[in-house]
């Protein structure tokens, strides 16, 4: 009896030695993969939203404090500085929005160095489909082009603002305004930091 018990206890171990080994090894196998997907992704996000560049900007960043978390917590924003011929022509941002109607929205902002919006993109959501999904359309996205904060109201209309909002989706439209008028106004305050020569300061 205790021969048979000793031998079970010998053999889980051995599975449990074996199985968590193979973990390991598909873990590290794929941990490379899974981050070079992640950064073409956002190589993807930045080439969507910004003017035309010629370097590297996932790789020419600074990062910035915005504000703090509900925690106290700093929380850090990473810029994309966007270069042609050596010239800085514009930078962009993760901005989360927390007020979407299901959850966070995160837009990817694109500015100029005119400080206004080159491009947005909706990076992730969880919002309504058939209603609050359409902020990823093309249409949608481009009520943001050409626009910064000095002669634009950045209010959906129902708050009497310039914005139009989206049918049943007004929470969804405010989230992203809002979203997009703190970014601008993160570039303005900024604007010497993110400017600034030199690659992954």
């Amino acid at each position: 009896m205790f021969k048979d018990m000793a031998r079970l206890l010998i053999a889980l171990t051995l599975i449990a030695a074996l199985s968590g080994l193979l973990l390991s090894l598909v873990e590290s196998a794929t941990r490379e993969p899974i981050k070079e997907q992640r950064r073409l992704q956002m190589v993807k996000a930045l080439s969507a939203v910004l003017p035309e560049f010629d370097n590297a900007p996932d790789t020419d960043t600074v990062t910035l404090q915005n504000g703090v978390n509900k925690k106290g917590e700093p929380v850090e924003v990473i810029c994309y500085r966007a270069r042609k011929d050596g010239k800085f022509v514009g930078t962009a941002f993760k901005m989360i929005a927390p007020d979407g109607y299901s959850g966070n929205i995160a837009v990817m902002v694109g500015l100029r160095p005119d400080e206004q919006v080159n491009a947005i993109e909706i990076l992730t959501h969880a919002e309504t489909p058939g209603l609050g999904d359409k902020i990823e359309e093309g249409w949608f996205k481009d009520w943001f082009k050409d626009k910064g904060l000095d002669g634009t109201d950045w209010r959906v209309k129902k708050d009497g603002g310039d914005f139009d909002q989206l049918t049943g989706a007004t929470i969804s439209t405010r989230a992203i305004v809002g979203a997009v008028a703190k970014g601008l106004q993160l570039y303005k305050d900024n604007q010497a930091k993110i400017q600034a020569a030199g690659e992954g300061s």
